[in-house]
């Protein structure tokens, strides 16, 4: 007996039946297939969902994803008269009725704690913005970013907050937003996946990430974010077992892909067809991520801009620089996470560390994506999951304070892919502790993300379950039209 014949032809009910609903499902999956497996094949058609909605200014996103939420206090949000309100009570009148976490709320007093560190002016004119000097570097390329003042979330812990940011909803299962844009837009770089994640660590406290921040929830597997890692094998089992060599791999795979091929047309599992578009993006992969990890062809002018902590990969600086890397190769989401942006402590000692770590690096991504034409057509966000209290949690003196998480208004920055450069939009009452002036939710982040995209965020949706869902979920949210080209 043929085991392949065996294995395709021997049923029971539950597959029988399977089987004969989804007949139309498996002519669609056996002709996505042949497109995703042919040498000449074209890349993942993205014309069956009609994108783009509208025309396009970006073509993929980098998103520095900072990790425990940063300071709108001591880094975007300047507010000089709060040295007249140190060690006194933030008046109940700006509180209002926000609770505060158990880190805060048995301590009595709420003395207001302005940032130690001075801001200063960039750009060289009147309306230059104002950045903290711990990031005089991202302050070099104020001209370049459009910071937002006033983003909101309800989200009050690390957890539910990340998960908010990174996937339009609180509770994990959902599709990150990478996830959403690779079904969206395809691939553009069929050795490559469409959506990469990297990881760098802090110098603070950091909380714990999950794969569910990239992962694909129920849109197809494929989707989801491939993590590289700092390590010698930058993905996961992506070299050949001892005793294998890449012949026998495709050979391998070919067989598994042929058993997976019949087992996709008999049932119409877009599942299986999800597995058999990953054993041959990881089998590409071989090929393509050594050229992509090794940096011998980069100059030792651009080496030197990112600074000295380029050369230790897993470092923010390395990723950085991958991202470039990834950019030019076509990636559509690359995404970034920096830990340890939760400065409940010691702000004072942390704070600078952790500044230190992303400043440069961060500055140079975009001198290099300028210099070498890919800023126009590459949306690059900054920014955490909420703020931070402008009281301080714990003792406060002129050199040592703390904060705690701070939902109600924070701070976050974009460049290049349609962004208007140079500007701030939004603004926050004296404390840095209310939006005052046009507050923006991660629902309306996101839509504008995908609005760069050229994607309209309504009719970007996937059925499951019976619903239609979409990133940008049922709640009101909009475009932020006044900070685009």
């Amino acid at each position: 007996m043929d085991p392949l014949y065996d294995f395709t032809f021997n049923l029971n009910r539950r597959q029988l039946l399977n089987r004969s609903v989804m007949g139309g499902l498996a002519l669609l999956g056996s002709t996505a297939l042949q497109q995703l497996l042919g040498d000449e094949a074209p890349q993942v058609a993205t014309n069956r969902l009609g994108i783009p909605h509208i025309p396009p200014k970006a073509k993929r996103v980098i998103y520095l994803y900072q990790e425990g939420a940063p300071s709108q206090v001591d880094t975007f949000d300047y507010k000089p008269n709060l040295q007249e309100w140190f060690d006194k009570d933030l008046p109940q009148s700006i509180r209002g009725t926000q609770r505060l976490t158990g880190m805060t709320s048995g301590q009595g007093r709420l003395p207001v704690a302005p940032s130690m560190f001075p801001f200063k002016r960039f750009d060289n004119h009147q309306d230059g913005l104002w950045v903290n000097e711990l990031l005089s570097h991202t302050g070099s390329v104020a001209h370049e970013i459009c910071v937002i003042h006033s983003m909101m979330t309800e989200q009050i812990n690390h957890g539910p907050g990340i998960t908010f940011m990174q996937t339009g909803h609180q509770l994990p299962g959902r599709p990150s937003i990478g996830a959403w844009l690779s079904y969206g837009l395809g691939n553009a770089n069929k050795d490559l996946p469409a959506f990469v994640v990297m990881i760098s660590q802090g110098r603070g406290q950091m909380q714990a990430l999950f794969s569910h921040l990239w992962g694909a929830g129920f849109l197809p597997g494929e989707h989801q974010g491939v993590q590289f890692r700092a390590a010698s094998d930058a993905v996961l089992y992506l070299n050949n077992p001892k005793g294998m060599n890449r012949e026998d791999r495709r050979r391998t795979l070919d067989l598994i892909g042929e058993m997976n091929r019949r087992h996709a047309e008999q049932n119409g599992d877009e599942q299986v067809l999800a597995r058999i578009a990953q054993y041959e993006m990881a089998y590409r992969m071989q090929m393509s991520i050594p050229s992509l990890t090794q940096l011998g062809d980069e100059t030792a002018a651009t080496l030197e801009m990112y600074g000295p902590d380029v050369h230790k990969p897993g470092s923010y600086a390395y990723n950085c620089l991958m991202a470039r890397r990834m950019a030019e190769r076509g990636v559509r989401f690359i995404q970034l996470y920096h830990r340890g942006w939760d400065h409940h402590g010691s702000v004072p000692r942390d704070l600078p560390m952790q500044c230190q770590d992303v400043d440069q690096a961060q500055a140079a991504l975009l001198r290099d994506l300028r210099q070498r034409g890919l800023l126009d057509d590459t949306l690059v966000v900054w920014g955490g999951e909420f703020g931070r209290t402008v009281f301080s949690q714990g003792a406060l003196t002129k050199t040592q304070y703390g904060r705690d998480h701070h939902p109600r208004c924070f701070s976050i920055w974009m460049a290049g892919g349609g962004i208007k450069p140079g500007i701030t939009y939004g603004k926050t009452d004296e404390f840095a502790y209310n939006v005052a002036e046009n507050p923006v939710s991660a629902h309306d982040l996101h839509a504008t993300m995908l609005h760069c995209l050229g994607i309209d965020h309504e009719r970007l949706t996937y059925k499951s379950q019976g619903l239609d869902f979409r990133l940008t979920g049922v709640e009101p949210s909009r475009v932020i039209r006044e900070i685009l080209t």
